[in-house]
């Protein structure tokens, strides 16, 4: 068996009935729950973690957050489907990834005309 979402492999009694879907626990956690771009606990809980664990900059990042981490810093400014279609994401995953890098103060989004992008903090 596998998550219908992300794909992942699960053995017997593992994953979450939703909707009809067999999903992981992350990915089940990530429908019922999903990170918030604008929460202040978060922000202090992440920031409080990487300081005691002496992380910055791309310290303890996944490899898809260090990815998005360096286009950004690459590029200066992206645009939001810029940045999914690079990297081949969808808007759900790309927000869902934007709000750990927001929470770390890595990342942080500007609305420029009706376009909005995503620039190093």
């Amino acid at each position: 068996m596998q998550c219908d979402r992300c794909g992942l492999a699960l053995s017997g009694g593992e994953g979450y009935e939703f909707h009809g879907k067999l999903l992981c626990e992350d990915c089940y956690m990530c429908i019922i729950d999903p990170p918030r771009v604008c929460d202040p606990g978060a922000v202090a809980s992440a920031l409080s973690v990487r300081k005691k664990l002496g992380q910055s900059g791309v310290d303890g990042l996944t490899e898809l957050q260090s990815k998005i981490y360096r286009l950004i810093e690459e590029k200066g400014k992206i645009s939001k489907e810029e940045l999914a279609a690079t990297l081949k994401l969808s808007s759900a995953e790309l927000e869902s990834q934007f709000a750990v890098l927001r929470h770390c103060e890595l990342v942080r989004a500007f609305k420029e005309g009706s376009k909005i992008y995503l620039t190093k903090w």
